[in-house]
C-alpha cells in the first residue's frame, strides 16, 4: 500500500512522545482518518486519537494534561471556524507558557484536478488569506506545510520551537491536499537535534543576590508561576525555613508553597510589601498592583524568570536592580549554596517575627472560618474550609475561582493549578479533564465559578467525562454573578449611580440547575445552599468520583 503524507504525520508526533491527539474534526480530517485507519491495521505505535466536541475543550484538555505531565501535546482542529473556537483556551496557554502543537486543517486549495480538492460547498467561503493571522500573536512559531514530505520535519521543527525556553504554543495548518499526498521513505535527523539548555543565572548574580539576602533585615519572596516544576516549591520550603524568607504566592498558578509552612505568609503583597528592603520576584507577571501598593523606595527589587522581562506583555514597567535570566530551580538550587556558610544576622529576629505573624493569620482565618459556619448563607471561606473533606494528599486541585490555601491548606507539590492570568474564561473544566486523563489514580477536584463553569460549554466537558471514563469533582461557587464586573465597577464608581445599585447593572447572572446538567451525563449531582449542609454533600459527591462517576456540586453563595 502506497503511504501518504498523513501517516508520516501521525508517526512524527509519536516520535516525539505525543500521546495524544485531542480532536474536533470536519471535512480537512479524510487523510488523517484513513491514517489511522492504517495505523491500526499495521499495529503500529501512534497518539491515541481524542474526539473532543469543542475546540476549547480540546485545548483546555491538552493544557491540564501537559501542566501535570509536563510533555506537549497535539491538538487539531476544523479550518477557520474551529480556530477560531479555541483561541480563548489558546491565550491561556501561552500566558502560561505550555507547549502545545495546535494544528488545524486548511480548506482545500485546489477546484479541481489534486486529492483531496474542493468537494463541498464550505470550501470555498472557509478559505483565508491569512488564517494563522487570527492567532499569530499568541503562538512563539507557525507556518502551513507546503509539501507531504515535509510532514516529519516540520512535526521537528515545531516541537523544538514549542519546547525550547521560554515554552509556548504553536501552530501548524495542514491543507487537505498536502495531507493525502503520496510520500516515499521519510527521513530525519530528529534524534540529532538537541533542544537548548533552559537558562541558569551567572555565578556573579547569583552572589549578588545572596550577598543582598544576607545584609536584608526584611526581605521578600513572591511568587506567580513557581511551582510548574514541583521541584521548584521543595526548594524554596527549605530555604524559606532556614533563613526565615516570607513567602506571597500572588495570584499563583502553581503550588508554591503550603499554608501550613511558617514562612507561608498570606497570599496578598501588601502588609508586607511597604517594609520590605528587598523583594525577590519569582516568575510573577504582575508582582503587586501599582495603583494601590508599592515597595519602599529604597528596597532593591529582584526579577527572576525565563523571561523575566515578560516580553510578550506590551507594556509592563515594574523595577528591576537585578534581573535573572533563569528557571526558578536553577536560581533556588544556586541560592542554597551561596548562602551556605554566610552570616545571616537577621535570621533569628526574622524567624520569631514572622512565625508569631503566621499564628496570628491562622488564628484570623480560623475566626473567619467559625463565623462563616454559623452565617445564614455559604460564603467563600466557609466553602474552602469544607474542601478539607475531600482534599488529601493525592487530590490535584484546579482552581477558576477563588480557591484560597488560607482555609484549605495543600501539601503536595504539584497539587495544585490555577487560571492563567489571561484569564480566558472556561479553562477550569477542560483542564481538570485533562489532568485526569494524566493522573487517573488521583482524584482530580475543580473549583469553578458559576460563569466559568458556563464558559467551558460544560455539556461537552460532561460528554468526555462520561465517554472516555475521566470521573472528576466539579465544585461551583454559584453567586449567581460576574463578580470581576460587579468589582471593577465598584472600584471605579464607588460613589457613583451604578454603585446605587450595588454595581449589579451588567453583572447580574441568573444561574440554573447545574446539578441537573451532569445528571444528564449518568453523572452526580447536589445543590446545597445550607453551610451545614455543605461538607456531607461534599463527601458524597468525592465519594461518587473516586467510585467511578463524575460529580458536581451547585454550592450557592449568595454575594
Amino acid at each position: 500500500m502506497t503511504r501518504i503524507a498523513a501517516e508520516e504525520y501521525l508517526d512524527a508526533l509519536a516520535a516525539h512522545g505525543i500521546d495524544h491527539l485531542f480532536v474536533n474534526p470536519g471535512t480537512d480530517f479524510a487523510p488523517i482518518v484513513e491514517a489511522y485507519a492504517r495505523a491500526a491495521r499495521g499495529n503500529r505505535p501512534v497518539p491515541r486519537p481524542m474526539v473532543v466536541p469543542h475546540e476549547n475543550a480540546a485545548v483546555g484538555m491538552a493544557h491540564g494534561y501537559t501542566m501535570v505531565t509536563r510533555r506537549a501535546q497535539a491538538v487539531m482542529l476544523h479550518t477557520n471556524v474551529g480556530t477560531a473556537n479555541s483561541i480563548n483556551m489558546l491565550i491561556d496557554a501561552s500566558r502560561d507558557r505550555i507547549p502545545m502543537l495546535l494544528t488545524s486543517g486548511r480548506t482545500p486549495f485546489t477546484e479541481s484536478g489534486a486529492e483531496g480538492s474542493r468537494n463541498a460547498h464550505i470550501h470555498w467561503a472557509q478559505e483565508m488569506y491569512d488564517q494563522a493571522g487570527m492567532l499569530r500573536e499568541m503562538v512563539k512559531w507557525d507556518y502551513e506545510m507546503k509539501r507531504g514530505d515535509q510532514a516529519g520535519n516540520v512535526v521537528d521543527r515545531a516541537l523544538e520551537m514549542a519546547n525550547s525556553s521560554p515554552q509556548g504554543p504553536v501552530y501548524l495548518s495542514l491543507p487537505r491536499e498536502v495531507l493525502g499526498e503520496i510520500v516515499g521513505p521519510a527521513e530525519s535527523n530528529r534524534a540529532h537535534r538537541a533542544r537548548p539548555r533552559a537558562p541558569e543565572a551567572s555565578s556573579r548574580d547569583i552572589d549578588q543576590l545572596a550577598d543582598w539576602i544576607a545584609a536584608a533585615r526584611n526581605p521578600l519572596i513572591i511568587t506567580g508561576m513557581l511551582g510548574r516544576d514541583p521541584q521548584d516549591s521543595v526548594v524554596l520550603a527549605r530555604l524559606a525555613e532556614r533563613y526565615a524568607l516570607p513567602v506571597i504566592p500572588y495570584n499563583t498558578r502553581y503550588f508554591a508553597m503550603s499554608a501550613n509552612h511558617k514562612m507561608f505568609q498570606g497570599s496578598a503583597p501588601g502588609p508586607l510589601l511597604k517594609d520590605a528592603d528587598l523583594v525577590i520576584v519569582f516568575e510573577a507577571d504582575v508582582p503587586w498592583m501599582p495603583s494601590k501598593e508599592s515597595p519602599h523606595p529604597d528596597a532593591k527589587i529582584v526579577q527572576i524568570g525565563e523571561d523575566p522581562l515578560h516580553a510578550r506583555l506590551p507594556m509592563r514597567g515594574f523595577p528591576s536592580d537585578l534581573t535573572l535570566t533563569a528557571t526558578s530551580l536553577s536560581v533556588l538550587e544556586a541560592l542554597e549554596t551561596a548562602l551556605d556558610g554566610r552570616a545571616m544576622p537577621h535570621v533569628a529576629d526574622r524567624q520569631a517575627r514572622l512565625t508569631a505573624r503566621s499564628a496570628g493569620l491562622h488564628a484570623t482565618w480560623r475566626e473567619e472560618v467559625e463565623r462563616a459556619g454559623k452565617a445564614n448563607t455559604i460564603s467563600l471561606p466557609w466553602l474552602n474550609h469544607c474542601l478539607r473533606e475531600v482534599v488529601d494528599d493525592d487530590t490535584i486541585v484546579i482552581s477558576e475561582y477563588s480557591f484560597r490555601q488560607e482555609y484549605c491548606p495543600i501539601d503536595t507539590p504539584g497539587g495544585f493549578f490555577a487560571l492563567s492570568s489571561a484569564g480566558g474564561l472556561g479553562w477550569g473544566f477542560p483542564a481538570s479533564l485533562g489532568a485526569k486523563l494524566a493522573s487517573p489514580g488521583k482524584l482530580v477536584l475543580s473549583v469553578l465559578g458559576d460563569g466559568a463553569y458556563m464558559f467551558a460549554n460544560p455539556t461537552a466537558c460532561h460528554y468526555v467525562a462520561q465517554m472516555q471514563n475521566l470521573p472528576v469533582l466539579t465544585v461551583i461557587y454559584n453567586n449567581a454573578l460576574y463578580g470581576a464586573v460587579r468589582r471593577a465597577t465598584l472600584d471605579m464608581y464607588g460613589q457613583g449611580i451604578a454603585a446605587e445599585g450595588d454595581g449589579r447593572l451588567l453583572a447580574d447572572l441568573p444561574a440554573p440547575s447545574f446539578e441537573k446538567i451532569v445528571a444528564a451525563h449518568d453523572g452526580h449531582g447536589e445543590k446545597v445552599e445550607r453551610p451545614a449542609d455543605l461538607p456531607a454533600a461534599l463527601r458524597r459527591a468525592a465519594a461518587a468520583v473516586r467510585g467511578g462517576q463524575q460529580a458536581l456540586v451547585n454550592v450557592i453563595c449568595p454575594p
